[in-house]
């Protein structure tokens, strides 16, 4: 999955989104999203990459708890028939949950 792609998907979503973060002073009033790529996992063998798995993680920030939030970020992501994981936490200082989706695309 290319860029444009992601991005076509982070639209499906229908909230503000960023990569990696919004300049400063720019965040948008939660729920919004950030996604960024931390890296790649890559299939070889006899010295040569065969393919290249992206990591993709995307980050939901809301100021309350909001499952209707989740599930609109999850069809989402089902159907584009991503398999991903996911972590929850509060981070205090911003007063805000993250929700945290892991994939390889």
């Amino acid at each position: 999955m290319n860029y444009e792609a992601i991005n076509e998907m982070m639209l499906e979503m229908g909230l503000p989104f960023a990569y990696h973060h919004f300049a400063e002073g720019e965040s948008p009033k939660p729920p919004f999203l950030i996604f960024l790529s931390p890296g790649e996992n890559t299939f070889s063998a006899d010295n040569l990459m065969y393919h290249s798995f992206k990591k993709l993680d995307i980050e939901l920030y809301t100021d309350e708890k909001s499952p209707e939030t989740e599930e609109r970020v999850e069809e989402v992501l089902l159907r584009h028939n991503i398999f991903y994981t996911k972590t929850e936490t509060w981070i205090a200082s911003e007063e805000m949950y993250e929700v945290l989706y892991e994939m390889e695309v």
